[in-house]
């Protein structure tokens, strides 16, 4: 395989913009399909699972590879046959890991827009995340047959709220109903697509009515191009133009360095454009070649390293997924970013410091699989059999280790207790939430202490639902839910000095454990920090580290209602110790108490997620819906114009949210929709957390009443 004929991509976008639609017709284009299978009755391939088929919706990220032939800019004219590793992911904000762990192991995107509705709230979202990880892309604005599909609009929202980079390379023939094709403004041709399945691609000369829209599109893509290029600049400047050539090999090296965004049009429901943006992925998108060498450190001394996409370099791949199958056992889905995997060999995986033997090598098509003998450089596949894998571990060649950069997820902002309907399914129970809990780091599971209650977290009611739909389908656990909780956090608000004393004497060894420290508040979502400025061993070495998890254990356990404290600086200053009493635990336990007494005097406060909400609603509704949305606690933070309807930005708290879409529905007679995303944490106004404290006590009071 020719790593420079490979791309990596994957196709990301706000939810029912048309990601998978897309991903059916490259598949049926590319001769995957024999058919096309249609989100709307459920046939999906790449929506395999039974969540996705009843819902309409992307729950998981799939993968599968395809080949397609076309030119590439700088290799001649003839078509190249092009490997594609293609992700569809899920546009619910509930599911942003599956988007998060995707856009890590992923060469270039392909980010979809619905053509009447321009930038949506988790469009933003996912070009955020692309931006993170330094992903080249192109912009697909689909849905131009739709009633209100307006590519200019669309292009304008881009620009106004993503990237002023973004440059048109095709122009749309006619819009809604009379949308028939589209015209590449590089090879100023016009191109209609006719046939069952759009197959059939008439070249025709651009229609006279906008050739003047075609010739002033032409002339701001060659400028970005000849901007971002510093060789093309002064042939620009000297001839006031670029050759076809010049214009196509400028915009991919613009693309590939994140430069330029190519933005092109189509509607994937009729078959218009897709087999353009299959030419476009190839033209412009990178291959593992295109990209940097992967930065990654050395496990022994932290030292910088990098790898190259070079099959003769040491191994080092990236596990990105988990995935639980009912046929094969656990499935790590892989990228290799150096060398070559095989089946059989062993790997070292330096997060836990163990070897690992690969048993089986898939290449994966949605949920059915073909075995194969390697993995190569550049490539996505998964091994089956792997035991202590997780998301985010390196596997790599024990003789020369290397650790990869890590994926960092958001927190769970939602949770809910969970119980088993019978004695069967309490055993069942336990091995379902571990698999689930593997395979999505977004879920969390724990026990609470309090109520003996198992609670399960994420990111939203959608999120938990399918996860107890899951257990219930592929576990065949039946269980109870509790109604949704919002996973508050504690804080403190003041400087303060502490100290904590652990002193036990008993007829034999006693214990003892002496800390003087001081806390600090951070600022939002800086976590925990733990500084030891502890000097002349007045607290030996080897008892610095139980003292830091004292605190944590402090912090665990929340100061006024019991959540878990976030956002606080410890710095251990000195303390003191005994020759004979002195142990970890008993420094530990001085830490926690310590902590938890010190917290008390710190002016704590309650945080509640705040989330980023966008509401579109027809005009005549709007006033009702400001309103309803200020009596829920929230701030308004403006309000714009899409098409015909108002948008509404807003700021509210979850826990106010709860219900919301079937309200939103009869306040607008159905005619509303919204979409929200975690924002941020802020603090409980000072009533809201006396009812929140006084309800954590009535639960525990009952608890140990009963």
């Amino acid at each position: 395989m020719d790593l420079k004929h490979v791309r990596n991509i994957g196709i990301i976008a706000h939810i029912d913009a048309g990601k998978t639609t897309t991903s059916e017709r490259i598949l049926f284009y590319t001769g995957i399909n024999y058919k096309i299978g249609e989100v709307h009755e459920g046939e999906a391939t790449m929506d395999w699972m039974e969540q996705e088929r009843e819902r309409g919706i992307t729950i998981t990220a799939a993968a599968t590879q395809c080949h397609w032939k076309a030119p590439v800019p700088g290799e001649g004219e003839e078509s190249q046959d092009i490997t594609i590793n293609l992700i569809d992911t899920p546009g619910h904000v509930d599911f942003t890991a599956e988007v998060e762990r995707s856009l890590r192991v992923l060469d270039g995107g392909v980010v979809v827009f619905d053509g009447s509705q321009g930038v949506e709230p988790q469009s933003e979202t996912v070009w955020r995340q692309a931006d993170k990880y330094d992903v080249p892309r192109l912009a697909f604005i689909n849905k131009m047959d739709k009633t209100g599909g307006d590519f200019f609009m669309s292009l304008a929202s881009i620009h106004d709220r993503l990237s002023k980079d973004a440059v048109a390379i095709q122009l749309p023939i006619g819009a809604a109903d009379t949308f028939k094709g589209l015209v590449d403004i590089i090879a100023k041709k016009a191109y209609v697509f006719s046939g069952a399945h759009g197959e059939i691609i008439t070249e025709q000369p651009i229609p006279a009515d906008m050739e003047s829209e075609v010739a002033e599109y032409r002339a701001v893509l060659m400028e970005k191009v000849a901007e971002a290029n510093d060789d093309l600049i002064d042939a620009f400047l000297e001839n006031g133009a670029l050759t076809d050539a010049e214009l196509m090999l400028g915009l991919r090296k613009a693309t590939v360095a994140g430069k330029v965004y190519p933005v092109l049009c189509g509607s994937s429901l009729k078959n218009i454009g897709v087999q353009r943006v299959l030419n476009a992925v190839v033209a412009y998108l990178p291959s593992p070649l295109d990209v940097p060498a992967i930065k990654a450190t050395n496990p022994s001394n932290g030292e910088p390293v990098e790898r190259k996409a070079d099959n003769n370099e040491p191994l080092a791949a990236l596990a990105f997924k988990i995935a639980s199958d009912p046929f094969v056992g656990k499935l790590t889905f892989i990228r290799v970013y150096s060398g070559v995997l095989k089946s059989g060999s062993s790997v070292y995986n330096p997060r836990n410091g163990n070897k690992d033997r690969i048993g089986r090598l898939v290449r994966l098509h949605a949920n059915s699989r073909q075995e194969i003998t390697e993995v190569q450089a550049g490539d996505i596949a998964a091994v089956i059999g792997l035991k202590d894998a997780r998301t985010g571990d390196t596997l790599c060649d024990e003789s020369m280790p290397v650790q990869l950069e890590s994926i960092t997820f958001a927190e769970p902002v939602i949770h809910i207790a969970i119980e088993p309907k019978t004695k069967a399914d309490q055993e069942r129970m336990g091995i379902a939430l571990q698999k689930l809990a593997e395979e999505d780091p977004t879920f969390r599971v724990h026990t609470d202490d309090e109520t003996a209650q198992t609670i399960i977290a994420g990111m939203g009611e959608l999120h938990l639902d399918i996860l107890v739909d899951r257990m219930r389908r592929e576990f065949k656990v039946e269980t109870n839910v509790g109604t949704p909780q919002v996973a508050y956090r504690e804080t403190i608000t003041k400087e303060i000095d502490g100290e904590g004393k652990y002193i036990k004497q008993t007829g034999g060894r006693g214990q003892y454990g002496h800390v003087i420290f001081k806390l600090t508040p951070q600022e939002p979502g800086k976590g925990y920090e733990f500084v030891n400025s502890v000097v002349g061993g007045r607290i030996p070495r080897e008892f610095i580290a139980p003292c830091d998890k004292g605190f944590q254990e402090g912090m665990s356990r929340g100061i006024l209602a019991g959540f878990s404290v976030v956002d606080v600086k410890v710095e251990l200053l000195d303390g003191s110790y005994h020759d004979v009493d002195s142990s970890e635990m008993a420094y530990k336990f001085a830490a926690s108490i310590g902590f938890q007494e010190t917290a008390r005097k710190a002016d704590p406060v309650i945080l509640e997620p705040i989330m980023k909400v966008e509401v579109t609603v027809p005009e005549n509704f709007l006033g009702d819906v400001m309103g309803d949305l200020n009596s829920r606690r929230g701030t308004i933070m403006g309000t714009s114009d899409r098409g015909m309807a108002k948008i509404i930005a807003a700021q509210v708290p979850l826990a106010e949210m709860f219900g919301y879409a079937t309200e939103l529905r009869s306040m607008t007679q159905g005619r509303a929709s919204y979409a929200m995303e975690p924002s941020h944490y802020y603090k409980v106004p000072k009533n809201v957390a006396e009812e929140i404290i006084v309800s954590r006590s009535g639960v525990t009071q009952s608890r140990s009443n009963g």
